[in-house]
């Protein structure tokens, strides 16, 4: 386990740079995101043996999202000195209880419990990961770093959410969240193992995240970002359903189109790095852009297998660089409060995923099951419109 101490004040280019830190960051990301997305994949599942509507179980991913905006906003003013080692290590270890009670869940009750948890872990590593990064390697190297970070994101996507789906239907959504809680645990190690000790620059607290809320530049950003995300989440939170309604998927083309989802989101998240390092503007605009016709391609030619699977390939490849395009853009327009910055668009990024699991789940239950695709397809293309032109402006 390692002692070293890094002071947050010292300069990334007199530090040696700490990669293998930066993957247990990656692997902590890869962890709780996957255990975020396990609803989507076994949605129905959940929802036939609690005994409540698809609708319902989608709320599952809203508390999270919840929670996640509350603690990604939050966690830099409550401990604002703490060691980011030990706070990183003890979200994990929030991601570990979390998994084994909604494994043991008896009722939605307990379940949404659970899910809060997993939403402090959630918000509150998402919300110091960029700032943790430019503290981990030199800051010519930063987009290098959210990439390595972020392809933890399309890992859990290429791998987890389609082996959950597989694995739901053999072992039963319990099972799955119980490996969910092993995975987990095998991040908190490697974090144990790896990560220095860092204590946080001055510029913490109330007043730099004041400071950060009153930019007009931050707040158009914002705004941007909430339809990105919320237009992505009303979608795929439903997805299973809207797949099923359209073409009459089964378990095993379901899971079939979340690895080739998953398998597109890596490529968008590979190229989203030198994007944003070296053309920030054409990233702001493709990514989202992308996922947004990705939807609406779904929308309109999910009836066949193929316009499916054809989607979904322009669908994963777009989202996959929207989260390092995001970070990488509040890094820029905020370079000195990185903590806040990131917790602030972690926390509209969680508020934007509530809001389109609601949207979603009220669209599923009272309108169509692919409904959704449509409303979030156009919302993601308009955020997109909103970013590239504020990018210009600024």
């Amino acid at each position: 386990m390692t002692n070293t101490t890094m002071p947050a004040e010292a300069p990334a280019t007199e530090r040696p740079p700490s990669w293998a830190g930066v993957l247990s960051l990656s692997l902590g990301i890869f962890a709780i995101v996957m255990s975020e997305f396990l609803p989507a994949s076994l949605l129905p599942s959940i929802a036939g043996d609690l005994h409540v509507s698809a609708g319902a179980a989608g709320q599952a991913v809203t508390v999270t999202a919840f929670a996640g905006a509350l603690s990604a906003l939050l966690i830099s003013v409550v401990l604002p000195r703490a060691d980011r080692r030990r706070v990183k290590i003890g979200l994990t270890l929030l991601a570990v209880v979390s998994n084994l009670a909604v494994a043991a869940a008896p009722n939605l009750y307990v379940l949404l419990a659970a899910r809060l948890l997993l939403g402090v872990a959630l918000g509150g590593f998402w919300a110091m990961a960029t700032a943790m990064a430019a503290h981990l390697v030199p800051s010519q190297h930063l987009g290098r770093a959210l990439t390595l970070i972020n392809s933890g994101v399309a890992a859990a996507t290429v791998a987890a959410v389609p082996v959950g789906a597989w694995l739901g239907h053999v072992w039963g959504w319990r099972g799955v969240f119980l490996l969910g809680s092993g995975v987990a645990g095998v991040a908190l190690a490697v974090q144990a193992a790896t990560l220095p000790h860092l204590t946080p620059a001055g510029t913490s607290g109330l007043r730099a995240l004041g400071s950060v809320l009153r930019s007009g530049v931050v707040l158009a950003g914002l705004s941007a970002i909430l339809l990105i995300f919320g237009g992505h989440f009303s979608g795929f939170t439903y997805i299973r359903p809207a797949a099923e309604s359209m073409s009459g998927m089964g378990a095993d083309g379901f899971a079939a189109l979340l690895l080739v989802f998953g398998i597109a989101n890596f490529l968008g998240t590979a190229l989203a790095g030198p994007l944003a390092d070296h053309s920030p503007r054409t990233g702001a605009f493709l990514f989202p852009a992308v996922l947004g016709v990705g939807m609406l391609v779904m929308y309109v030619s999910g009836g066949t297998t193929a316009g499916l699977f054809i989607a979904a390939v322009v669908w994963g490849f777009g989202f996959g660089g929207v989260p390092t395009t995001v970070l990488s853009w509040g890094a820029r327009t905020e370079p000195e409060r990185l903590e806040q910055i990131g917790g602030v668009i972690v926390t509209i990024c969680n508020i934007a995923i509530s809001l389109g699991a609601i949207v979603g789940g009220i669209l599923v239950d009272q309108v169509a099951a692919e409904v959704p695709l449509l409303v979030g397809g156009i919302g993601a293309i308009a955020g997109a419109a909103l970013l590239t032109s504020l990018h210009k402006r600024g």
